[in-house]
């Protein structure tokens, strides 16, 4: 079977692992009974301010963390994230297998770090990714910077036509339209409708089961 992409470039929370719920919003609930006590927030509402405007903003410009305040709230999450490893979505690891097998390229560009992507593929799978790029870049070349594409592209001496980056939200949209190179949304941990709905209108292509990703890469040609 010829394959339809020669690289897949995955985001890792909440594309591959079910991470949102597992970890970053109960880790966030941890530090914010500290940082800001009168304050609620659902998985609703940290999923809608982490789409837009985007993580940072929403401890920056929303919650007006001081850099202390910031820096302890990442600590809270460090604390999650190194005690907790996320499952993965089913049939997920599956697909990989395959792709691998009939010689495609798997990397992953994140904003988790690279040494807990490495430990939940590690404990959790079979698959080691051939490159990972993450929360350890500086942040002007982090997503939704074209640069991790860039880097993979060089890397692997790829064209434009032969990746397909799938992420689930607009930071990875972003840097896939402004590479030129296909993005596909994984729909499947969408539970806010108002951002499966302006996903499904913006992405090159939109899954809403890692089923649908399955069919896509290796029956639809």
């Amino acid at each position: 079977m010829k394959l339809k992409y020669k690289c897949l470039i995955l985001d890792h929370d909440d594309t591959a692992v079910k991470s949102t719920p597992e970890i970053h919003y109960p880790s966030f609930l941890a530090s914010m009974k500290v940082l800001r006590p009168d304050a609620e927030l659902t998985i609703e509402d940290f999923t809608n301010y982490c789409f837009n405007p985007g993580f940072m903003e929403l401890c920056k410009d929303i919650l007006k963390y001081s850099t202390e305040e910031q820096e302890y709230q990442y600590k809270i999450w460090r604390e999650y994230t190194t005690s907790k490893i996320p499952d993965f979505y089913e049939g997920f690891i599956e697909i990989l297998e395959e792709f691998r097998k009939l010689g495609g390229i798997i990397t992953v560009v994140s904003h988790s770090e690279k040494d807990q992507i490495e430990r939940h593929y590690s404990c959790k799978s079979s698959i080691t990714p051939d490159l990972i790029l993450g929360w350890e870049l500086e942040e002007s070349k982090r997503k939704p910077s074209t640069y991790p594409v860039k880097v993979i592209m060089d890397t692997f001496d790829l064209k434009e036509s032969e990746v397909l980056v799938v992420d689930d939200l607009k930071p990875g949209m972003d840097m896939a339209n402004n590479s030129n190179v296909t993005f596909a949304c994984a729909g499947w941990s969408h539970q806010v409708k108002d951002i499966e709905q302006f996903m499904k209108e913006k992405a090159d292509v939109y899954f809403s089961s890692v089923e649908d990703f399955r069919k896509y890469l290796f029956e639809s040609f």
